[in-house]
C-alpha cells in the first residue's frame, strides 16, 4: 500500500448501499480531488449486491479487513543480483542503495543480501595470514561469486503481514535490513527497521457507517480523513479534525449523489447505476418510513444517467430496477442459516448489553416456516461466537412490507416489545420493515429505560 491512496470503506458485512457508496465516493473524489482513491469492502458481498454488480459490468471492490500497516507499505524494490554474479554488479547496485544489494536466486527465491556487515565478515574470513587469498587484490574482489559474500541467515517476512504482529521479532534481530517476499515465497523488496517501527498509517474514508465496531479491523492503526454517514452517532475518536457528514436520509448513495451534483458532474452510467441500486435497496425502491423527499430527488438524478442510451439499463424504470433489485437478495433457500444471520448482520451497545440484529429480505414470511429450527440454531451459535448478550433476525418481507423477529437469549426489558408473539417463539412485526429507524430505537429504548 503506498502512502499516497486513500481507501473507501464501509461497514462489515456489506450490504448493497454499503458497496455502492464506496464505489460512487471512490468515483467523486478521484474526479473532483484528484485523489488516488480506491473502493474497498470490509467483508464478502451478499446475493443481491453481486447480482447488482453482474448486471453492471463493474468488479467487485478490493476487500480490505483490517487497517493495520503491512510490510509492502515500506519495502522497497531494490534491483538485485544473483549468486553466480560478480561482486562488482552487487556493487554498482550498492553505491545506489545505501550499501545493500539482494541476492536473489533465477527462480525469484530468496539466496541472502549482500551488506557491508556480510562484505566485512567475508573479508575476515578470507584475508587472514594463514588464508591463501591473504594477498588479495580488490580487482580479484570483485570478480568473486556474489553467493560467496552474501549472508544467507537474513530474516523475510511476508509482504501482506501486518508489521505490528512481527514487532518481537524485527527488536530481536541484530540487524537493520529485512527482505520481504509474496505469498509465493519470491522476493518482493526490502524493508530498513527504521520504517517497520513507524510506519506511514493508512487513509482510511468510511462510508455508511461512524461506529468504530462496525468498521474494519484495526481501524486506531488508520489514518481516518472522513465519514458519510446516514445512521446514528456512535463515531470513534480522531487525533485530528476530520470531515464528518452524517444526514437524515434513507440512504449513503443518496448522500453521494447529492455530492455529485453540487460538484457539476455527471456521473457514468454504471457507477450511477451501483448508487441507485443502493438507494432502492436501502429505501425498498423508496418505500420504507427512512425515505424522505431527498431520496426521491436523488433516484430521479440517477435514473436519468444510469438509464441513459448507452446503458444496459437504459430500458429499466425505478420500480422494474428496483423489483430485480430486491428479488435478488430475498429468500432463505438459496443461503445456509449461518450467511443469513451473519450476511447483513450489525452490532450494537445499549442498555449495558452487547447485541446483533441480522435482516434477511424475502417475499413471503411463510417461508420462516421450513428454516425457523435452523435460524435460531444458526442465531444462537452467532451469539456465542460473539460474546454477545443476545442476537435478533429481522426477516422482512418486501412485497407486504412486514417482518417477522427470531431472537435468542433476549434480556426481560424485551418482553415489553410491541410486536405480538406467535406459537412459534417469533413475533410479528406489522408494517415494520427498517432496522434502523423502526426496530432499533424500540430496542434501545427498552434496554435503556
Amino acid at each position: 500500500m503506498k502512502t499516497n491512496q486513500v481507501f473507501v470503506i464501509g461497514h462489515v458485512n456489506p450490504d448493497t448501499d454499503s458497496i455502492a457508496s464506496a464505489i460512487g465516493y471512490t468515483w467523486l473524489l478521484r474526479e473532483r480531488d484528484g485523489l488516488n482513491a480506491i473502493a474497498c469492502r470490509a467483508g464478502a458481498v451478499n446475493p443481491q449486491t453481486s447480482w447488482v454488480l453482474k448486471r453492471l459490468e463493474l468488479e467487485t471492490p478490493q476487500l480490505l479487513t483490517d487497517a493495520s500497516p503491512r510490510f509492502a507499505s515500506v519495502m522497497r524494490r531494490l534491483d538485485t543480483v544473483s549468486p553466480e554474479q560478480p561482486l562488482a554488479d552487487a556493487w554498482a547496485i550498492a553505491s545506489r542503495t545505501g550499501g545493500v544489494t539482494p541476492v536473489i536466486n533465477l527462480d525469484d527465491t530468496v539466496f541472502g543480501l549482500i551488506t557491508p556487515r556480510s562484505l566485512f565478515e567475508f573479508l575476515l574470513r578470507e584475508l587472514k595470514p594463514t588464508q591463501s587469498r591473504r594477498d588479495l587484490k580488490i580487482s580479484d574482489l570483485m570478480s568473486i561469486k556474489c553467493s560467496e559474500v552474501a549472508d544467507e541467515h537474513v530474516t523475510s517476512f511476508q509482504a501482506n503481514s501486518r508489521i505490528r504482529d512481527n514487532l518481537n521479532r524485527i527488536l530481536r534481530e541484530e540487524r537493520d535490513e529485512f527482505l520481504a517476499v509474496d505469498d509465493n515465497k519470491k522476493y518482493a523488496g526490502l524493508c530498513w527497521q527504521r520504517d517497520l517501527l513507524n510506519p506511514p498509517r493508512i487513509k482510511i474514508v468510511l462510508v455508511d457507517h461512524n461506529e468504530a465496531h462496525q468498521a474494519l479491523g484495526a481501524l486506531d492503526e488508520a489514518e481516518l480523513i472522513e465519514i458519510l454517514d446516514h445512521h446514528r452517532l456512535g463515531n470513534p475518536s480522531t487525533h485530528t479534525p476530520i470531515r464528518f457528514s452524517v444526514d437524515v436520509v434513507g440512504s449513503t448513495s443518496t448522500l453521494v449523489s447529492e455530492r455529485v451534483e453540487e460538484s457539476g458532474l455527471s456521473l457514468p452510467w454504471k457507477v450511477a447505476g451501483v448508487l441507485l441500486a443502493g438507494l432502492l435497496s436501502d429505501t425498498l425502491i423508496l418505500t420504507s418510513p427512512t425515505t424522505t423527499a431527498r431520496d426521491k430527488r436523488a433516484a430521479e438524478r440517477l435514473a436519468r444517467w444510469a438509464f441513459s442510451g448507452s446503458s444496459v439499463l437504459k430500458d429499466e424504470t425505478i420500480q422494474t430496477y428496483g423489483k430485480q433489485i430486491l428479488t435478488a437478495g430475498a429468500g432463505l433457500t438459496s443461503r445456509t442459516p449461518e450467511e443469513i444471520v451473519s450476511n447483513d448482520m450489525k452490532i450494537y451497545q445499549g442498555g449495558g448489553k452487547q447485541f446483533a440484529v441480522a435482516q434477511a429480505e424475502v417475499d413471503d414470511l411463510l417461508q420462516v416456516n421450513d428454516h425457523l429450527s435452523d435460524l435460531n440454531n444458526a442465531l444462537n451459535d452467532l451469539k456465542n461466537k460473539r460474546g454477545l448478550d443476545f442476537a435478533m433476525l429481522m426477516v422482512t418481507d418486501v412485497v407486504r412490507g412486514s417482518s417477522r423477529l427470531l431472537l435468542t437469549s433476549a434480556p426481560p426489558a424485551l418482553d415489553g416489545l410491541p410486536y405480538p408473539p406467535q406459537l412459534d417463539g417469533t413475533r410479528l412485526a406489522e408494517g415494520m420493515v427498517s432496522r434502523k429507524k423502526q426496530l432499533l430505537p424500540v430496542v434501545l429504548g427498552l434496554l435503556e429505560d
